[in-house]
């Protein structure tokens, strides 16, 4: 079939992330606008409707955005969804019917709690509002979310990778690595890098150590370790996960 071309923003990993590393993990063949001269252009032109009404795939909201062939979607759970089954990363719905819905709950739960609230955190009153004209409600947010949100999180995918329904090894489920060991290998990411002070406390503490054995087992897999080692992996920057010294607490 036709490679996937994604499409986001140039200069962060953003939600886009999520989408890289699927696509790197399968070896797929793929195009990214975030490598690409015009590729906010590219991005600006689906966000402004300025791209022509095909009569089969929906106006995009916002990016991440895939094409792939004739299929153009947007929302990153949705994106992942589409790919793990694409590409062999979720369950055979012939072999297990309801297996993909299982690994889908576990992307929809990572990123709820550890990507959409860690946004939150340095914009909790207005998205559209400087990070500076909100500082004092983002530190608040952010002590609650490293005392209270965070450890909830990691204790409930610690409770997943010491269930049955795991397997043997590191992964979330089945025994197999799934989209939802790279969504979560992401999240986790971002977060070390936005709450150093907290993430060190939690790793010591110890209560969390097969999530943090998932995060260093998906670091390793061969064509994810070329990808975090190579300049397609973009830095952290002003994205979801941002680090401001003010807001690296312990909790």
């Amino acid at each position: 079939m036709a490679p996937y071309h994604l499409i986001y923003w140039p200069g962060l990993p953003g939600r886009g992330e999520h989408v890289r590393l699927v696509l790197e993990e399968a070896g797929a063949e793929y195009t990214d606008t975030a490598h690409t001269d015009d590729g906010i252009k590219e991005v600006l032109q689906h966000i402004n409707a300025e791209v022509p009404d095909d009569g089969v795939n929906p106006p995009i909201c916002a990016p991440p955005i895939l094409r792939h062939g004739e299929v153009l979607i947007n929302q990153t759970p949705n994106i992942i969804l589409y790919l793990g089954t694409q590409l062999g990363l979720v369950p055979d719905p012939k072999d297990e019917p309801a297996g993909i819905y299982r690994v889908n709950e576990l992307v929809l739960t990572a990123l709820d709690g550890l990507s959409n609230e860690p946004h939150d955190c340095h914009h909790p009153i207005a998205i559209g509002e400087y990070y500076e004209d909100q500082k004092e409600e983002s530190l608040r947010k952010s002590q609650d979310y490293v005392k209270n949100r965070l450890p909830k999180f990691l204790g409930y995918f610690e409770r997943v990778l010491r269930s049955k329904s795991s397997g043997h090894g590191p992964w979330l489920y089945g025994g197999q690595l799934t989209v939802a060991d790279l969504v979560l290998f992401q999240c986790l990411d971002g977060i070390k890098f936005m709450f150093r002070k907290a993430v060190k406390k939690l790793e010591k503490d110890g209560n969390y150590s097969k999530v943090f054995a998932l995060h260093e087992a998906v670091k390793q897999r061969p064509n994810i370790k070329d990808y975090l080692e190579s300049d397609r992996r973009q830095q952290y920057s002003n994205g979801i996960y941002r680090y401001y010294e003010e807001l690296d607490i312990e909790g």
